[in-house]
């Protein structure tokens, strides 16, 4: 079996020969620590990007199957996007730079996390109607100028239709259909986004219904071309260890009927995994997805609230599936820990319709060895005959 008919397989119910092996790609650091230790050269330390051919090189080194993060990605936000600059340079040479979101935000060199932020272009109508709503049209550019990544290139997106019209590939392929909620927090801060709420419902409607809108004229325009893709994804990320960033209740009355507009149009198309990417405890958003069209989540943080598929596939039942919820920081211990996780996701995976997957980027303290071992572990324990 292809790893795209291993993958559809699985997670349809179906038959399959064994589990596919798959990661979240790396962060930089990483990667540089690796080729410190003699494990990549510099070159695929310096230009890895998900799913490109050196992508493909060190997952195959590791033992991997494939990276499960590719989608072709229309411009479904910001068109075109700020152009970054460096307001002041600091005595230590961190920067305050104005990003392509229009945030305020301090860069230090080196740093991989969540950067500290001044302010936000965006704060109230004005500032919308003058800087945001004008990079939120519609236009067939949006398309046309993305990139096609083949798995061996990435190439324009006329030579690439080919490849997108043709499903007869080695690794699933999903569609991003966009961020409806997570996208609008990044411009306006989390604060900001839940004052404006209170402040002015009417503004807060008003960007999130011009991101739908937006997002769903995206997704049918590809579609409508005859591009073939075999799940949809979804991006929100707002979620944190205690919980959501938004109240459920107004995510489900808000943002709910864009999700349920634009997953009955990629059902329409033959879609039928529609997966959404959000990190933290999503327990008390999982409904307002679910019960708009979400079927897959994605990558199940495992975090310290213990993350799993199981009490979610009890309470929603086998049309709920996952990819992820692998405990990545155990690539930080030893070979006795790895077993003990894949001892963990057995009884997971014998529910079907999951696949365990790392539930983040592998992080800098993750020992090559280790993954290496883990995917030797994963092939013989997953494997049928």
């Amino acid at each position: 079996m292809t790893n795209r008919e291993r993958a559809l397989a699985v997670l349809n119910y179906g038959n399959y020969d064994r589990l596919p092996i798959v990661h979240f790609g790396f962060w930089r650091e990483t990667l540089q620590k690796w080729y410190d230790e003699g494990h990549i050269t510099n070159e695929e330390a310096a230009n890895w990007s998900d799913g490109t051919p050196v992508d493909k090189t060190i997952t195959e080194k590791l033992g991997f199957d494939f990276n499960w993060y590719n989608c072709f990605s229309p411009a479904t936000g910001l068109f075109p996007a700020f152009e970054r600059k460096v307001i002041e340079t600091y005595p230590d040479g961190s920067r305050k730079v104005l990003n392509s979101d229009g945030v305020l935000e301090l860069e230090k060199d080196g740093a991989g996390s969540i950067p500290a932020e001044f302010d936000h272009l965006l704060k109230d109508r004005r500032s919308w109607e003058e800087n945001y709503l004008p990079k939120l049209q519609f236009c067939k550019d949006r398309i046309h100028n993305s990139l096609v990544n083949t798995g061996k290139e990435f190439v324009r997106f006329e030579k690439g239709m080919v490849f997108l019209k043709n499903q007869n590939r080695e690794n699933p392929l999903g569609l991003f259909c966009g961020s409806l909620f997570g996208q609008i927090r990044n411009w306006l801060g989390v604060e900001g986004i839940s004052y404006l709420f209170m402040d002015d419902e009417k503004l807060y409607d008003e960007i999130i219904n011009t991101v739908g809108t937006l997002c769903y004229r995206c997704t049918e325009e590809i579609l409508l071309m005859g591009a073939k893709f075999d799940f949809a994804h979804f991006w929100e990320d707002i979620c944190f260890k205690n919980g959501p960033l938004v109240v459920p209740s107004t995510f489900k009355e808000k943002v709910g009927p864009h999700y349920k507009r634009i997953i009955k149009l990629v059902r329409k198309h033959g879609i039928e995994i529609v997966s959404l990417d959000c990190d933290g405890l999503i327990d008390s958003l999982i409904p307002a997805w679910f019960d708009n069209g979400v079927n897959t989540m994605f990558p199940i943080e495992v975090g310290t609230w213990n993350a799993s598929i199981k009490p979610w596939r009890t309470k929603y039942g086998r049309r709920l599936r996952g990819v992820g919820g692998m405990n990545k920081t155990i690539f930080a211990r030893d070979y006795a820990q790895v077993d003990e996780e894949i001892e963990r996701l057995k009884p997971l995976v014998e529910l079907g319709g999951y696949i365990p997957c790392p539930d983040h980027r592998l992080a800098p303290d993750a020992k090559w060895e280790n993954v290496q071992y883990y995917c030797e572990k994963f092939r013989s324990t997953f494997s049928k005959g």
